[in-house]
């Protein structure tokens, strides 16, 4: 029988990084079920995402994705208005 994997415990100021190890964002909330991280750029925006997404590896919260497939799968813009 194989041991259940290790509960992720991500905190408030970590760094999330991607795949390919850059940095995409800082957790800046945690939730139950995901992680609310703003990007690092000069345009924060904010991502949303799913705590099943996440790694640790070494110590570090790591996305099996880069910068670009974060914002695709995680990023949640504004509704349009109205006359959009």
């Amino acid at each position: 029988m194989q041991e259940p994997m290790a509960e992720i415990e991500p905190r408030v100021g970590q760094s999330l990084r991607g795949s390919d190890g850059r940095r995409i964002g800082r957790v800046e909330a945690v939730f139950a079920d995901y992680l609310l991280v703003r990007t690092a750029s000069l345009l924060p925006v904010d991502l949303y995402v799913p705590r099943a997404e996440l790694q640790d590896v070494d110590g570090d919260l790591r996305a099996d994705t880069n910068r670009a497939g974060a914002y695709r799968a995680w990023h949640r813009p504004l509704k349009r208005t109205t006359h959009d």
